[in-house]
């Protein structure tokens, strides 16, 4: 079986190899993610993957696509956490199968699954509807058992470590969650220095 797996990330990628390994297929890596701003961010990723699929001898396929206007043109009628990640996994996912489908591949899978943060139930979804459009299988697997264990080895080889899943909007709530409990923390402190 030719198996395409689209990658989102290095770290998220080190279990879905090891298991694709462990099971006899050897997947070849797609980098499409258009989703991944600001541009410091998708070179830092998209390096950092690029690396580690040269160290594990692993074939990875760069699609060098920053793509913030396609991006926000996708997401832009419903940015609201889970509502945008929808058109975000079938951006993704549907560049995957088209380059899957011109290239002789037999399936698609996705890094996306390792993650107990990205909506599953959605990406299985998405990706059930494209296999049925072009007729190119998509492996559902679970890989999320194995999270915490990729984590782990990607901190010991040092590898790039990302704070949030890519997107702008996702950014902007992390430091506005942040900056909220910044703001709290302050105004405790003056509240106490009042009394």
């Amino acid at each position: 079986m030719k198996l395409l797996m689209h990658t989102c990330c290095a770290p998220c990628s080190i279990t879905c190899i090891d298991t694709l390994r462990q099971e006899g297929t050897e997947p070849v890596l797609y980098w499409f993610n258009p989703n991944i701003h600001p541009y410091t961010e998708y070179r830092a990723r998209r390096d950092t993957l690029s690396d580690y699929a040269a160290s594990v001898n692993c074939k990875l396929i760069l699609e060098h696509n920053y793509g913030l206007r396609d991006f926000l043109q996708e997401t832009a009628e419903d940015i609201r956490f889970g509502k945008r990640c929808i058109p975000c996994y079938d951006m993704r996912l549907r560049g995957s199968f088209a380059f899957a489908a011109a290239n002789g591949f037999d399936a698609v899978t996705t890094t996306l699954l390792v993650s107990p943060y990205q909506n599953r139930d959605a990406i299985l979804a998405v990706g059930e509807r494209l296999a049925n459009e072009t007729g190119i299988s998509f492996l559902p697997y679970d890989f999320r058992p194995r999270f915490q264990e990729g984590q782990e080895k990607a901190r010991e080889l040092g590898l790039y470590m990302q704070k949030y899943c890519g997107c702008i909007f996702s950014e902007e709530e992390r430091y506005s969650k942040r900056a909220q409990k910044a703001l709290k923390a302050q105004r405790a402190e003056e509240a106490r220095e009042k009394l």
